[in-house]
């Protein structure tokens, strides 16, 4: 009897909006592999088109997006990326978000807000993605607005490494910026063999973006280096008046440790002067030559996202990546 066999082997491609084109080069050559072929450009009315040169025709893809600013746009481009890849009849596509667009509106502070990371949560789903990979979300519970895998890769363990090395031999504290990031601190404190925590009581104007008053500091700070940790860094307000206060409690040295970097103006000029020994952050954003200061160190986030990548794609275990903590 004639029978018609399907091979069971697949295939990989990795795609790229153009937002962040160097994080996406480094991530291939990471997998050795290359960037699929996109055609991407922008109508004089400010619509966008997006097509694959090659078919993804039964093929896992990754669509990796950057949302640097001005977000909106790169969240649309990566949104027709997503529908152009399920109309041309990609097997599965998993959208590469390091820096979830919307993240800091998760919840209602006040009646009539929107739950945005809600929406764009939504907006993958019905664009045809079937799985999230992203980086140091602002909040655990964004996993749960999605209805498909998520994979919440952390940053931690780039950041807190590079510190460790940088700390040796001095009395470290890991500082949280405000209470609703203990839960994290303790995991910088653990990577970092076990260090005390303490935190800044700050106030936030609901009716203000961006703005926050760091107030005083909790626990023991007093002659010791300070590693100040977030998960992004936009204006600079909130860390910089962070350190302000560090210092003036008694800290010998305090440096910032952050996955996101964001940067928005006056950031640059607040971080440089606010008396941080140095600012650590990762690559999720592009840090382009102007917003870049002498304190800053930029660490490469490539390797973390690739290895998670291969590992979906090879149906292993991306919890390993992290010593069980994702």
């Amino acid at each position: 009897m004639d029978e018609i066999r399907q091979s069971t082997e697949k295939t990989m491609v990795v795609a790229s909006g153009r937002a962040h084109p160097e994080l996406a080069q480094e991530i291939v050559m990471e997998l050795g592999t290359e960037l699929l072929p996109m055609s991407a450009y922008d109508f004089a009315n400010g619509e966008i088109y997006v097509r694959s040169s090659e078919s993804v025709r039964g093929k896992d893809v990754f669509l990796l997006q950057s949302h640097p600013a001005p977000l909106n746009n790169w969240l649309m481009e990566q949104l027709l990326m997503v529908d152009s890849m399920k109309r041309a009849s990609a097997k599965r596509i998993t959208v590469v978000s390091p820096f979830y667009p919307y993240s800091r509106q998760d919840k209602k502070g006040r009646g009539r807000e929107p739950i945005s990371a809600r929406l764009v949560a939504d907006l993958y789903k019905a664009a045809g993605a079937d799985r999230i990979m992203s980086v140091d979300l602002h909040t655990d519970q964004i996993q749960g607005f999605f209805d498909g895998p998520v994979d919440h890769l952390f940053g931690i363990p780039l950041l807190a490494d590079y510190i460790r090395e940088q700390v040796a031999g001095e009395e470290v504290t890991v500082v949280s910026p405000d209470t609703g990031r203990v839960r994290v601190a303790e995991r910088w404190a653990d990577r970092l063999g076990g260090v005390p925590l303490a935190f800044v009581h700050k106030t936030r104007d609901l009716t203000q973006p961006n703005k926050a008053e760091s107030k005083q500091v909790v626990g023991e700070i007093e002659g010791r280096t300070c590693v100040l940790i977030d998960d992004m860094i936009d204006t600079g307000g909130t860390i910089a008046g962070a350190v302000s206060i560090l210092k003036d409690a008694g800290a010998k040295d305090v440096i910032i440790a952050a996955t996101h970097a964001i940067l928005t103006p006056p950031a640059t000029e607040k971080l440089s002067t606010c008396g941080a020994r140095e600012v650590v952050v990762t690559n999720t954003l592009p840090i382009p030559p102007e917003k870049r200061f002498e304190q800053l160190t930029v660490l490469s986030i490539a390797p973390i996202l690739a290895r998670a990548i291969k590992e979906v794609f090879t149906d292993g275990s991306v919890t390993t990546l992290f010593e069980g903590e994702a």
